[in-house]
């Protein structure tokens, strides 16, 4: 056990390249990198809890804990950070009876009952496939509908940043500059530097925010240095679970998109990991419905950084995940930063551009990379549906929904299953049983050659 988590906590020293996530950069370029991850999930990390109604130090707190678990959980072999997640905002606040004229939830601790629960749920789901292989999920979710997936998550986030770019003059001004300067800085700054595009994007945006908006730092005077979150119980009602519940279907299919998305850009085949993956974010949303957190998933943001930066060191990631939790402990810190998204909006709006679009490319890299046939009308009919249904929505509605009772199924949700299901009654049934090992094989293939030749994008 000493040697397993010796090995656990040991990488590889690399100073330019491709970064495999058993390596790692200089100490200081990684804490740089482990800041830069910690800034990408810091906009909706903070939006999500604020939606809900509830305490974001606390949320940002447990996704530091939520993190470190999933790193412990899956061996340091996924490298993903693990934030709020937005599938439960509609049924948290039914669950609750909506907000207080404050914008706080009305019964949080009724609504953590459920978050509970429904880790404890997915934490089921994650055993059986950790127990019965990942064939079935390689049934269900072959390539075709893999890449839809990933695309459905960039593309349904989209109207995130446009949301966030265009409250005022100013902020579509802070949007185009902080989209400038992550992009230019991307090309054109020397050396390490090229890696850090999100991280200098926002100090760029917030600068600029600074005199353009008139920043009020009155919140961050009258914050403490160091404080304790606010940590609620949960408290279990039949009603709340059955909203919230359901929703591990929904993480199950949102995280096995993830995890193929960080396995095409890091070139490495992380289906075998799937399940320890699903099991690393049960525990952390359960852990998270005990104290007071929101239910967490692993961030696209983050993904997307990872794309740009060809950094996928596991160690960025315990460094993000310290640096949240010393956001929970320092209410000062935590309201500096949280001026961003709630005067500054411009500047979440000009890195979402930039983080969204990436995920959403990753999904047309996986076609590419699986030799996905789209002149089969399967896949082509599969991708257009499933991408519809998924994106139809604009500023986080879902224009496109089914609502059973009070569950509502929408969004990336809805696309997911579309494209999941669609897939099943197209299929062939002369190459059923075929198919799916052809694409794993063009999949092995490529992360073959990705690995030893270092990333094709």
């Amino acid at each position: 056990m000493a040697m397993a988590m010796k090995g656990l906590f040991s990488w590889t020293e690399k100073k330019e390249g491709v970064i495999a996530p058993d390596e790692r950069l200089p100490w200081g370029s990684s804490i740089a990198l482990g800041l830069q991850h910690a800034l990408a999930m810091f906009g909706a990390t903070v939006v999500g809890p604020l939606l809900m109604g509830f305490p974001p130090n606390t949320a940002i707190f447990f996704s530091g804990i939520g993190t470190l678990l999933f790193f412990l959980i899956v061996g340091g072999n996924v490298p993903s950070y693990l934030g709020s997640s937005f599938s439960f905002i509609t049924v948290v606040i039914t669950a609750m009876g909506g907000l207080n004229a404050d914008g706080t939830g009305k019964n949080i601790p009724v609504a953590l009952g459920g978050i509970l629960v429904c880790g404890l749920l997915y934490a089921i789901i994650a055993l059986v496939t950790m127990f019965a292989g990942t064939r079935w999920i390689d049934f269900l979710m072959p390539p075709a509908v893999t890449g839809t997936v990933v695309m459905i998550i960039g593309l349904n986030l989209a109207g995130v940043g446009a949301f966030d770019a265009s409250g005022s003059t100013e902020d579509v001004y802070l949007a185009i500059i902080t989209l400038a300067a992550a992009v230019l800085s991307a090309v054109y700054l020397p050396g390490f530097l090229r890696r850090l595009p999100i991280l200098i994007g926002g100090v760029v945006g917030f600068l600029v925010a600074i005199p353009l908006k008139n920043i009020d730092f009155s919140s961050v005077g009258k914050a403490d240095w160091f404080g304790l979150p606010t940590f609620n119980t949960p408290q279990f009602d039949g009603s709340a679970i059955a909203l919230i519940a359901p929703i591990a279907i929904v993480l199950v299919a949102e995280n096995t998109g993830h995890i193929k998305a960080v396995g095409a850009i890091t070139g490495r085949n992380l289906d075998g990991y799937l399940g320890r993956g699903f099991l690393g974010d049960a525990v952390a949303t359960i852990i998270a419905g005990l104290g007071g957190g929101t239910g967490v998933t692993t961030y696209a943001e983050n993904i997307g950084v990872m794309a740009m930066t060809k950094v996928y060191s596991t160690l960025i990631f315990i460094i993000a995940s310290v640096v949240a939790l010393l956001l929970g402990l320092c209410p000062k810190f935590g309201a500096l930063l949280a001026i961003i998204p709630s005067q500054a909006n411009g500047v979440l709006g000009g890195l979402s551009i930039v983080l969204f679009g990436l995920i959403a490319a990753t999904g047309g890299r996986i076609w590419v990379q699986s030799r996905v046939d789209f002149g089969k009308p399967r896949n082509l009919l599969t991708a257009a549906v499933g991408i519809i249904l998924g994106t139809g929505g604009l500023g986080g509605s879902n224009l496109y929904a089914l609502n059973f009772g009070k569950f509502q199924l929408g969004g990336i949700a809805l696309g997911t299953f579309a494209a999941i299901i669609l897939y099943q009654i197209l299929r062939d049934p002369k190459d059923a049983s075929e198919e799916p090992a052809k694409e794993e094989a063009a999949v092995t293939a490529d992360s073959s050659t990705a690995e030893a030749g270092g990333s094709s994008s």
